[in-house]
C-alpha cells in the first residue's frame, strides 16, 4: 500500500445519540455550556455491546465519539463563533472536517443495559454514534496547556479553581421575570430555547454568522431557530437581559389560513394567544 495515497476506511455506528437537540443551530458549541441538557446512547443490539458497557458505570465522565451527519462539506477556514477572522480548521472544533468525527466529554448519569445516560450533552438527535471511551483526569487534562488564538483574543482573569477558565471572558446572561415566563410556557411544550441563547450571547452582543442578532425598534434581538428574544446590554457589567420573547412568525403565516393536520406552528399559535405582544 502507498502510504502517500489516501485509503478509504470503513466505520461502522454502535448507536444512536438521542437528545433534545434536532437541528444544528440549537445545539450548544461546546458540552460544558450544555449543563442541564440530558440525552442518552443508545447502542444497538445484536453485538454484544451490554457488555462492552461493563464497569462504565464507574467513571464520572465519558468522551463519545460521533459522525457530524449534518456536516455537508470539507472547509479548509472557518469562522468559528468565538472568533472574529477565519481560522484554519484544524485549529478549531468546526463540523466541516475532512471525516466528520466529533468528540465529546459528556457526564455520565447511568448505564441501563444499552442505554448510556448522559448530561452535559452538545450532539444532535439522531447522531451515529461511533465509540465510547472512559474520561481519565491523569491522562487526559491538562489545565495549564495552551489555548492557542483563544487566548490571543482572551480577556479572562488568572484561572482560579479546579477548572480552567475560559479564555474569553463571556458575558453573562439573565433573563426578566417577563422573558422567564415565556420560556417557562415554551418549556411546558417540550421545547428548550434557554441554553441556546445562552451559549449565543455569552459570547457578546455583537453581530456574527453564528449570531443571528439585528436591531428592532432600537432594541438588539438574537433569533434562535424560529423564535426572537429582544435582549438590553450593560456594558460595565458585561451583562445581557433577555427582556422577553416572541414568536419569528408573520401574522400572516399564523392566521393567514386555518390550520391543517399536524399543524407545525401550533407552538405558535398558542404563544400568541397567551401572550398579547408575543409577535
Amino acid at each position: 500500500m502507498d502510504p502517500t495515497t489516501p485509503q478509504p476506511l470503513q466505520l461502522t455506528p454502535i448507536g444512536v445519540v438521542r437528545s433534545p437537540f434536532r437541528e444544528k443551530r440549537e445545539a450548544p458549541r461546546q458540552a460544558i455550556v450544555a449543563a442541564e441538557t440530558t440525552g442518552t446512547l443508545e447502542l444497538f443490539s445484536g453485538h454484544g455491546y451490554e457488555h462492552a458497557l461493563r464497569d462504565l458505570a464507574g467513571w464520572d465522565r465519558i468522551w463519545v465519539l460521533f459522525w457530524f451527519h449534518e456536516a455537508k462539506h470539507f472547509a479548509p477556514t472557518v469562522l468559528p463563533p468565538r472568533s472574529d477572522v477565519k481560522r484554519g480548521l484544524f485549529a478549531t472544533r468546526s463540523p466541516h472536517r475532512p471525516n466528520p468525527i466529533g468528540l465529546s466529554a459528556v457526564k455520565l448519569l447511568g448505564v441501563d443495559g444499552l442505554i448510556v445516560r448522559v448530561a452535559e450533552l452538545d450532539i444532535l438527535d439522531g447522531t451515529p454514534l461511533l465509540d465510547v471511551k472512559p474520561y481519565v483526569p491523569y491522562a487526559d487534562a491538562f489545565p495549564e496547556a495552551g489555548t492557542g488564538w483563544l487566548a490571543e483574543e482572551g480577556t479572562a482573569a488568572p484561572h482560579v479553581g479546579p477548572r480552567p477558565d475560559d479564555p474569553r471572558a463571556p458575558w453573562k446572561v439573565q433573563f426578566a421575570p417577563n422573558a422567564e415566563g415565556r420560556i417557562a410556557f415554551l418549556e411546558a411544550r417540550g421545547l428548550a430555547p434557554r441554553p441556546a441563547v445562552i451559549d449565543a450571547l455569552s459570547l457578546g452582543p455583537a453581530p456574527h454568522p453564528y449570531r443571528r442578532i439585528r436591531e428592532k425598534n432600537g432594541v438588539p434581538e438574537l433569533a434562535s431557530k424560529d423564535w426572537r428574544f429582544p435582549f438590553s446590554i450593560d456594558v460595565p457589567a458585561r451583562t445581557m437581559t433577555v427582556l422577553t420573547v416572541r414568536s419569528g412568525h408573520r401574522p400572516a403565516d399564523l392566521f393567514g389560513a386555518p390550520p391543517g393536520e399536524n399543524d407545525p406552528l401550533a407552538t405558535h399559535r398558542e404563544f400568541v394567544a397567551a401572550f398579547a405582544d408575543g409577535l
